[in-house]
């Protein structure tokens, strides 16, 4: 990474930095500080103090936007008979949560997904918007139900079963989305869930790969991994759980030479980087030129919901910051410790400063 570069990198996590800090971290005079500053401010990059950075492009977030209700037992689960529980019901779905992750991360973020018009989509709208997620782009079906993702937790906050009603989303159509593509190509990257119909999935990696776009693909389970299309070129990085990877690659994952052998098998369908998450044993990450195995933060668990979309979205802020592949895994770790410390579905304790705190801490 450039001077320039960690320059900005720094002022990013921190507006208020002083020049004698940022010539600790990268390594300059003060005055060569002073000097790139000087430099950036002239180009439009920085706008006075604090050092407010030129408007970075939107990513465009495309995929589920639901209700999560969550019931937690406050005892062992007992299967087929009455559990207690205490219920609670947040703000879901992967690209919605990844667009209010990657907000709270101070990226312009936008939200592409289908509501049905009643009070749950009324109150996602606006409970997204108020977190700074732009929807004005979101479709309000007049006909259709809200999606709902139902889960029982038991009493150590670990998933039992979930249930998910998202039958509005196979609503959206390549029209549709063909219809909104002035707003997506003038993004700087897009990310997917696979909600979504499989042709409206294998249409927006195509012109994605056309129109050179950036694009992230997060499956969110293993039936709908198998929507992707064959071919994923120019998917730049596709983050699987080990079930979907197993799926896609055709084989079982045993040991961390398995983790490799199944990365290097998807990455031969055109994907430039494979991340592989395996549970209690951390990620598994790979690309051409970096590969490895890393493992999880230790943490209080409150509630594992939504762990897995800060993952992804502290991982892609890392690569969308020009960070390696290995330091965009460990911010995506920390950004799932610090999301199960909370029942919420995004932790408000996420920031850029925090998730590479919590990092620093764990080399």
């Amino acid at each position: 990474m450039s001077k320039e570069h960690q320059i900005l990198h720094h002022i990013r996590i921190n507006p208020f930095i002083s020049q004698q800090e940022l010539s600790n971290k990268v390594g300059l005079s003060r005055s060569a500080v002073a000097n790139y500053i000087a430099t950036l401010t002239k180009r439009g990059e920085i706008k006075g103090r604090a050092y407010i950075l030129q408007e970075e492009s939107s990513i465009v977030c495309i995929g589920g936007a639901n209700t999560d209700r969550k019931a937690r037992s406050n005892q062992k689960v007992h299967l087929y008979s009455s559990n207690p529980v205490e219920t609670t019901e947040v703000c879901g779905g992967v690209a919605r949560n990844f667009a209010e992750n990657l907000s709270r991360l101070g990226y312009n973020t936008s939200l592409m997904t289908s509501v049905g018009d009643d009070k749950e989509g009324n109150w996602i709208l606006r409970e997204t918007k108020s977190q700074g997620v732009d929807v004005s782009q979101v479709w309000v079906l007049q006909t259709e139900r809200t999606g709902t993702y139902t889960t029982l937790l038991d009493v150590n906050g670990e998933m039992i079963v979930s249930m998910a009603d998202m039958n509005i989303y196979e609503k959206i159509t390549i029209s549709m989305i063909e219809e909104k593509w002035s707003y997506i190509v003038a993004s700087q990257a897009v990310f997917l869930d696979t909600n979504i119909s499989k042709d409206c999935i294998s249409y927006l990696i195509k012109r994605c790969r056309d129109e050179n776009i950036p694009l992230y693909i997060d499956p969110i389970s293993s039936a709908k991994a198998q929507k992707l299309p064959f071919q994923l070129e120019g998917v730049e990085l596709l983050l699987l759980n080990q079930e979907e990877a197993e799926i896609l690659a055709e084989l079982k994952i045993t040991s961390f030479e398995d983790c490799q052998t199944v990365c290097e098998k998807i990455r031969l369908r055109g994907v430039q980087k494979v991340i592989i998450t395996l549970n209690d044993h951390g990620v598994y990450y790979s690309s051409p030129q970096e590969s490895g195995h890393l493992s999880p933060f230790k943490t209080e668990v409150v509630d594992v919901t939504g762990a897995s979309d800060a993952f992804s979205s502290c991982a892609i802020y890392g690569l969308m910051n020009e960070e390696s592949l290995l330091r965009a895994c460990q911010l995506g770790l920390a950004g799932s410790a610090l999301t199960q410390q909370t029942e919420e579905s995004v932790s408000t304790l996420l920031k850029p400063e925090k998730i590479h705190e919590i990092v620093e801490g764990f080399m």
